[in-house]
Order: structure tokens, then sequence, then C-alpha cells
């Protein structure tokens, strides 16, 4: 394996990890949003976004490892991140999960625009990105509706 290689893998790894820790922040958030709802809106928050993110989550962080596996790379964890404060509110609490959410699929898109995911020759890593960036283009309207609807 050449220098450019290995640093093309590292720096596909770490943008990689980089979205799943975003997914994560923004999991973490909904579960403190969806403890301030009540149960209507919060069913209705854990059918639209929150098992949706937690989906996203799951196939970023199986991407990561598989990644990071085929390649003789160490695992990496990834530790629960902080909900956010209760007393910020329901709806800057959403803001902060879809700017999350946002971010995450804006790093993605740029790992695929960079074109590493085929330059490093890795059809399952492409494939994982799509489908993450698949899960996570449905979320940002469906959490503005929410968002939207809130009180009403």
């Amino acid at each position: 394996m050449t220098y450019a290689s290995a640093d093309a893998r590292q720096s596909l790894l770490d943008g990689v990890a980089a979205a799943a820790d975003r997914i994560g922040t923004a999991l973490a958030v909904l579960g403190t949003v969806y403890e301030q709802l009540d149960e209507p809106t919060a069913d209705r928050l854990e059918d639209e976004l929150f098992r949706p993110v937690q989906h996203a989550y799951g196939l970023a962080k199986r991407t990561h490892t598989e990644f990071s596996a085929r390649h003789g790379r160490p695992p990496r964890s990834f530790p629960t991140s902080p909900g956010g404060l209760p007393s910020v509110g329901v709806r800057q609490l959403l803001e902060r999960a879809l700017a999350e959410i946002v971010s995450a699929d804006a790093e993605l898109a740029e790992l695929q625009d960079t074109m590493l995911p085929v330059e490093v020759g890795d059809p399952e890593l492409r494939a994982g990105l799509a489908e993450v960036r698949t899960v996570l283009g449905t979320l940002q309207a469906r959490a503005r509706e929410l968002v939207r609807t809130l009180g009403r």
C-alpha cells in the first residue's frame, strides 16, 4: 500500500467518523426532545425522525467499521453524545438536531465529491455512503415540518 493510499483511507475513515458523530449527536438531541413532548407528538417524532436517524447512525458506524476492517485499520468506538439541555426548548433542540443532520450529509457529500471512495476502489464504502445519505436526505423536510407544526 502506498503512502497516498494509506492517507486516502485514513481521510475517508476520519470523514465517515465525523459524520457518524454528528448523526449520533442528532440522535441524542432527539432523545432529549422526546422527553419534553406530549405523547402524540413524541410518537410522531419517534416515527418521523428518531428511528430514521437511528438507522442512519447505525449505517454510518457499520460503513466505518467494515471499511476499517477491510483495510486493516483499528476499529473506532463511537461514544454516546450529550443530548443537550432540556431548558433550551424543543424548537431550539430540533433546530440543533437538524443542523447536525444537514452537516453530516454535507460532510458525506464532500467525501463523495473528492472521488476518494472511487480512488481507493471500495464499492462497499461507496454504497454505504450513498445509503446513509439517502436516509439523511429524507430527514430535513420531516424535521422542518415537525418544527413548523409544534404547538398547533
